[in-house]
């Protein structure tokens, strides 16, 4: 639907915007739409809501398409060790994901085996999910990191035990006709509100122990996936907003 143009103050005797129909300041230039935030992190009006810590309907089990094994209990969802990844039933492309998650209070492990998940955009693009609390890994596989490729900018992990907070922006990758990559995947994350992927152009699908290419083109929308790594995560409070290509 075509927006509505509204006058407003504004000038059109200036230049106009380079590439755009729009003069700079330009009173008739569409507004934007109105999206009513939520509040403490819950999902604007607009979002997707993918879990409310209660229905786990939009999720199904990443081997079979059976419903989740995960518990699904006191408002959090919680990983079941050897149930597998879960992912959802909707696909998405560009967007902006929003989503909490706990390690274990009782510490068990170190490095890689202690806490350890991960939130896989198009079930492709792993951004690591790991209690880096005090615990020390390879910096590829910290909390944070685009799994394999770039370690985070800071390590802004709570304590074991205590709600954490992922907001990430995510531009999937981009092929054209004769299966030229015309544009990279590309991330920004914020652990706990902390900047930890800035505008990350990502060298390809993420991998462990081998470096990625785009070799393989693939299409523009998938599956959000949650990682079953044997470690009981709790996740809460996951919703998406589609973004505009």
């Amino acid at each position: 639907m075509e927006q509505k143009r509204v006058a407003v103050d504004g000038y059109t005797d200036t230049p106009l915007v380079p590439g755009s129909e729009w003069h700079v300041h330009d009173p008739y230039r569409p507004q934007p739409p109105v999206v009513t935030p939520g509040v403490a992190g819950g999902p604007p009006s607009d979002a997707v809501v993918l879990f409310d810590g209660a229905d786990a309907s939009a999720w199904m089990s990443a081997k079979t398409g059976d419903p989740i094994g995960w518990k699904v209990e006191a408002g959090h969802m919680e990983v079941v060790r050897g149930t597998g990844n879960i992912r959802t039933r909707a696909h998405f492309s560009d967007c902006q994901l929003h989503l909490e998650f706990a390690t274990p209070a009782e510490v068990v492990g170190q490095g890689q085996g202690r806490g350890n998940s991960g939130v896989f955009l198009l079930g492709l693009y792993e951004v690591q999910l790991l209690d880096n609390y005090d615990n020390y890994t390879y910096a590829d596989g910290t909390c944070g990191a685009v799994y394999g490729q770039f370690p985070p900018l800071a390590n802004a992990c709570r304590r074991p035990g205590e709600w954490q907070t992922y907001d990430i922006v995510f531009l999937a990758p981009r092929w054209d006709a004769e299966g030229k990559l015309v544009r990279p995947a590309q991330l920004t994350v914020f652990l706990n509100n902390v900047l930890v992927q800035h505008c990350q152009a990502a060298q390809g699908p993420t991998n462990h122990r081998v470096t990625s290419n785009y070799n393989t083109p693939h299409p523009p929308e998938g599956p959000l996936e949650l990682q079953d790594h044997g470690d009981p995560i709790r996740f809460r409070n996951i919703w998406i907003r589609p973004l505009a290509a």
